[in-house]
């Protein structure tokens, strides 16, 4: 016979301390655990940000230019109108920018400017063709070792002109619209993320033009139409395991369907968008299918009762209660897509890139394409690059979140 249980004695207060032992324990692991992501996400941001800033800044050297006597007497007229360009080619601006920068620093001046000094002054001079008969001081790019030397450290060549350049208020820093506005180029003070970025939204918009409205039927056939049997069980497994692909097969998929079978152009935010779509729309067929599956039943069957057609059961009831999960898992599935950089270089979107594109068909390339080509540069000055061009990735994501919580909130039905 077995002895009743001492709920009052020793042995049970062992056991209720033991098992609040065993709760403090946990709740410390999960705050640990907590604490450690946290520690690791925020040292991630802080050397993202702490370097991609100085991304967003450019150093730029004082250049006092006296146009009347370096152009040979040019007009303000010669530059207004349909000959402006052709007038200042004739004036071969690169040359003038060293001279001057020459004559102002001395033999080190040429090394102090930016290549693309001469393409600022132009557009300056095109801006204002009055400033071809006077004397100028302009604010012009400083090369790539004096932008690095100033914001940061730089050999000790470069730390010494910046020196000298500080003692004559001749250097400064301001923001780089360069970077926000440009395209790629081998020059890391005239690199811009604008093309990549005018990449990525066209690439994107063709995934979501030809993803959502198959992935959306998809699901709702499967889940409202089509009959159980081991043909759509076979289907439903492999939209499942397609899920589980790794995009770069996507990309091989890509390369061998829509370039080699199809011919169609490589390197374009065609190609881009239709391999992504294949990646994507497996996503968006199994959130719709969960997002319909979540609509009640006595929802169906109160439309059926009150006369509406199957067809109309589907798209005037369930369809627009099973939107909000549908948009949600559509828009965490394009976000994926958007970090995506394996599909992208087999499909050739890693070409050099100099202009943004202006069609489907166009050469482009994409924002991880472009930060994967910048972090393989040789030149240190494409890091602080690299790290502006992974924060503006960043907040294209976020926003893409954002809208999804958006949409989320918005639309969602509480039962």
């Amino acid at each position: 016979m077995r002895r009743p249980t001492d709920w009052s004695g020793s042995v049970m207060q062992k056991r209720i301390a033991r098992r609040y032992a065993a709760e403090r324990r946990f709740k410390a692991l999960g705050l640990f655990a907590v604490l450690l992501s946290s520690g690791f996400l925020a040292f991630l941001l802080f050397t993202m940000v702490g370097k991609g800033v100085l991304g967003f800044q450019q150093t730029e050297i004082a250049l006092d230019l006296d146009f009347p006597t370096l152009t040979g007497g040019t007009q303000a007229t010669a530059l207004r109108g349909p000959g402006a360009d052709a007038t200042l080619n004739s004036l071969d601006l690169g040359g003038i920018v060293g001279v001057a920068a020459s004559a102002q620093y001395g033999a080190d001046g040429e090394d102090l400017i930016g290549g693309g000094t001469a393409l600022a002054v132009r557009k300056l001079l095109l801006a204002d063709p009055a400033l071809v008969e006077k004397k100028q001081r302009l604010w012009v790019p400083a090369a790539a070792a004096i932008d690095s030397a100033y914001k940061s450290k730089g050999d000790a060549k470069a730390e010494a002109l910046v020196a000298k350049l500080k003692a004559q208020s001749a250097i400064q820093s301001s923001v780089n619209t360069t970077f926000l506005t440009g395209a790629d180029a081998t020059d890391p003070t005239e690199a811009g993320i604008w093309a990549a970025f005018k990449g990525s939204l066209i690439t994107m918009a063709i995934t979501l033009m030809l993803a959502f409205p198959v992935g959306v039927l998809s699901a709702l056939y499967l889940e409202e139409y089509a009959p159980k049997n081991r043909l759509t069980e076979l289907i439903e497994v492999s939209i499942n395991n397609l899920a589980a692909v790794p995009s770069i097969i996507f990309g091989l998929l890509g390369l061998a369907i829509f370039l080699s079978l199809f011919g169609l152009p490589r390197s374009s935010a065609l190609v881009g968008g239709l391999t992504l779509a294949l990646m994507t729309m497996p996503v968006i067929v199994i959130s719709g299918r969960n997002a319909v599956k979540a609509v009640p039943p006595s929802i169906r069957e109160a439309a059926m009762g009150i006369g509406a057609s199957p067809v109309q059961v589907v798209f005037h009831h369930v369809l627009p209660l099973a939107l909000p999960g549908i948009l949600t898992g559509t828009i965490i599935g394009m976000a994926r897509a958007l970090g995506e950089t394996a599909p992208l270089l087999m499909i050739g979107m890693r070409a050099f890139i100099a202009s943004p594109p202006s069609g489907i068909t166009d050469p482009a390339t994409a924002l991880p394409v472009q930060i994967y080509l910048w972090s393989d540069e040789v030149n240190s000055a494409f890091v602080e690059k690299t790290s502006a061009a992974i924060i503006v990735l960043l907040i294209f994501l976020l926003g893409m979140n954002a809208v999804a919580i958006y949409l989320r909130n918005r639309f969602e039905t509480r039962w």
